[in-house]
């Protein structure tokens, strides 16, 4: 039986080498207006909200690969949103840092399911899925 959960669209991830990632923070800073701010638990991504905090941009620091961008949805529950979305042809890729999943969706393009903290996801900021 399928347990009603909460997801949305939260964050679009420009992924860019190493090389290129300091120069693309400068850029986006300058696009968008506020400031990416380093996370402290994953060093590798600066980040901002935007829109009234509805959503997200975030620059992540690749170990390897090509520039690309992904989007992350967020999730009260994250095996319940990984089921649904395997069921409309999303594949699993990979479990990152034993929290998230890294999947493929349909045309090969990789996306990020993300656990958001109980009760941050809600009616009014959320679909619902029953």
């Amino acid at each position: 039986m399928d347990m009603a959960h909460y997801s949305r669209l939260y964050t679009v991830v420009i992924d860019v080498p190493e090389a290129d990632h300091d120069r693309e923070v400068e850029f986006w800073q300058g696009a968008i207006g506020p400031a990416l701010q380093a996370n402290e638990r994953y060093p590798e991504y600066h980040g901002a909200l935007l829109h009234g905090q509805e959503f997200a941009l975030m620059i992540q620091r690749l170990g390897e690969g090509e520039s690309r961008v992904h989007v992350d949805i967020h999730t009260d529950d994250l095996e319940a949103e990984v089921t649904r979305l395997e069921k409309l042809g999303a594949e699993r890729v990979q479990k990152a840092n034993d929290h998230w999943w890294i999947m493929r969706d349909p045309a090969g393009l990789l996306f990020c399911v993300i656990p958001d903290a109980p009760g941050k996801l809600n009616d009014d900021n959320a679909q619902r899925w029953d």
